[in-house]
């Protein structure tokens, strides 16, 4: 029998202790509060925490829980639906939307090379400069 490691327990997004942990946004940072809420939305759905169909706290609430204008959690919210990664149902609000079967395996050779760089001994940044080599390599010219 193989050990499994648990799965993240959900999050509750309806506090807003919860929210503050969940989607901490650095304000020193260089990244920019919009692409950190959408890193933060990108990950935690890969990792499970945020489960398909999960209702996103609305646009207003949130930028107020995490001391942000209305405008920059509107940007994350717009880029993470352009992306596919969550969806706007009218008045109802802002949903996680499920990984499709593409996504999923891609993640699943994401997180193999990673594993392999790591055995390697090299660093995800490392791994990202050769992806990124191989990308411009195959870029058509």
């Amino acid at each position: 029998m193989t050990e499994q490691s648990p799965r993240p327990l959900p999050v509750d997004l309806t506090e807003e202790g919860a929210v503050r942990g969940f989607f901490a946004v650095d304000p020193r940072s260089d990244v920019p509060p919009y692409s950190q809420l959408r890193r933060r939305v990108i990950e935690a759905r890969g990792r499970g925490t945020l489960a398909p169909g999960t209702r996103l706290p609305p646009v207003r609430r949130l930028a107020i829980w995490l001391d942000l204008a209305p405008n920059t959690v509107a940007k994350a919210y717009r880029e993470l639906e352009a992306a596919g990664v969550i969806e706007t149902r009218g008045r109802s609000g802002s949903f996680v939307r499920a990984a499709s079967d593409a996504e999923e395996r891609a993640l699943a050779l994401t997180r193999e090379y990673l594993k392999t760089l790591r055995g390697l001994g090299l660093t995800a940044r490392e791994g990202r400069s050769l992806l990124d080599r191989v990308l411009e390599e195959d870029a058509p010219g």
